[in-house]
């Protein structure tokens, strides 16, 4: 018998169901994309303002009090935003100055790096490259390659792990104590069969890096690659950043390593120079 036009068989109420799902998944996404520009939006005005209360806020976003409200909370959970007890405004937290920071520093490296990296990539003809920590691993920021360099492999914006890299090793040995186990406590992942994935021996490892002022991977991260690596420090002294020379094994055999890590070694000092470091 046909349906009238109010019946409905399975397949339709499964429609039905599947377009009932999409269309509060699409409703989903947009309000979470549309809290996320309010939240900008709010930093925004705080930043333009020096600070605002809950109803200025609300009323430059053109939304409810509960809602500017529960948007302040999360972003003074996140420390982006205070509050000035006696008045009742907002203001921008030290969270923004933090994330300021962290970005500045990494455009500063970048903009400082360039001559520092050139300069060594045409002295020894191989590869360099400054890397900064990425929560997990560590992030190459800048790039400069040498004449020798006989492949074109781009290690901008590629994350590294650092218990197989030089600039990994140097970034990890100098984490205070509590992160640094942290990260040591997680498996290490083997890339070759002399990749270091015991912790113990890492941790002797790491120990050499500040002594010496270097730190050197042979083959660990890919087959028939050496690299070195040193510290670039803040104004503070705080390490920010590694430089690192990489380049074929048949070309940073023993026999040049210590030439390579010397001419490394510097160049992480007179980078730290610019960054307003006083040895």
């Amino acid at each position: 018998m046909p349906r009238t036009r109010n019946e409905s068989g399975p397949g339709d109420q499964s429609a039905a169901r599947a377009g009932t799902r999409e269309r509060a998944g699409g409703r989903g996404a947009a309000g979470a994309v549309q809290s996320v520009d309010r939240a900008v939006s709010v930093l925004e005005i705080l930043a333009r303002h020096g600070e605002a209360g809950v109803t200025e806020i609300a009323e430059e976003l053109d939304v409810h009090k509960s809602t500017a409200f529960r948007l302040l909370g999360v972003l003074e959970n996140r420390g982006l935003v205070a509050q000035a007890k006696d008045r009742g405004k907002y203001y921008l937290g030290a969270g923004v100055l933090r994330l300021a920071g962290a970005a500045a520093v990494r455009l500063d490296i970048s903009q400082e790096g360039v001559p520092v990296c050139r300069e060594v990539a045409d002295e020894l003809g191989e590869t360099v490259n400054i890397a900064v920590l990425d929560d997990d691993a560590a992030v190459n920021i800048m790039q400069a390659r040498g004449t020798a360099a006989v492949t074109a492999q781009n290690w901008l914006g590629r994350r590294t792990p650092l218990h197989a890299t030089s600039s990994g090793k140097v970034l990890l040995a100098h984490l205070p104590p509590t992160l640094r186990e942290g990260l040591l406590a997680r498996p290490l992942h083997r890339f070759t069969e002399r990749t270091v994935t015991g912790a113990p021996t890492l941790r002797a490892e790491l120990r050499a890096v500040v002594e010496q002022g270097y730190g050197v991977t042979l083959e660990e991260l890919e087959l028939g690659l050496a690299a070195v690596a040193a510290p670039v420090r803040s104004h503070d002294g705080e390490v920010i950043a590694a430089i690192s020379v990489s380049g074929p094994v048949y070309r940073l055999g023993p026999d040049r390593l210590t030439e390579v890590a010397e001419r490394t070694v510097a160049a992480g000092a007179e980078l730290s120079r610019r960054m307003g470091y006083r040895f």
